[in-house]
């Protein structure tokens, strides 16, 4: 009889154990926007020089400075907010390898490969969105919160060019 009893009580204690461990790391979204937040957009980039990289830019406009965005989830990654405080408005970077030159050495020689870097593996996101939707993440002292903006509008790709015109 006590063998049973301390069966069950393991088990119990188990399944608690196992279903308060998702509670902290667990995100809630707020049901409203904080106030002073723009129309967010996004605009991709590519460098005009071979191996000068690619990436793609989410501006988030604000109206008030004293709001304290710390970053965004956006199509699977998530970047750092920094304010741009001319423009009024925060911006998180996305970085890609398209059109980034990499040395990578090819040798049947398993020596001569050692320098290679590893490929990165990213986290998944905890929110599940849309291509036109983010999360952003907004500290309020030792809090955090977090508030999912819908339609966030793609603009034309940016192409810089690979040298200045020169002058004749």
């Amino acid at each position: 009889m006590k063998k049973l009893r301390s069966i069950v009580l393991t088990v119990l204690a188990f399944i608690a154990m196992t279903s308060f461990s998702q509670c902290s790391s667990s995100k809630k979204l707020q049901k409203n926007t904080p106030e002073g937040i723009g129309q967010v957009f996004c605009q991709s980039w590519v460098a005009g020089v071979e191996g000068g990289g690619s990436g793609l830019n989410i501006f988030i406009p604000v109206t008030r400075a004293d709001l304290m965005l710390d970053s965004v989830y956006f199509r699977g990654k998530v970047a750092r907010l920094e304010f741009k405080e001319q423009a009024m408005q925060f911006v998180g970077r996305y970085t890609s390898d398209f059109n980034k030159k990499k040395d990578i050495i090819m040798s049947q020689d398993v020596k001569e490969e050692y320098g290679n870097e590893m490929p990165a593996i990213e986290k998944p996101i905890p929110f599940d969105l849309k291509d036109n939707e983010c999360v952003i993440s907004l500290r309020k002292g030792e809090k955090t919160k977090y508030f999912k903006i819908t339609n966030v509008v793609e603009k034309q790709a940016l192409a810089y060019p690979s040298a200045p015109p020169v002058k004749q």
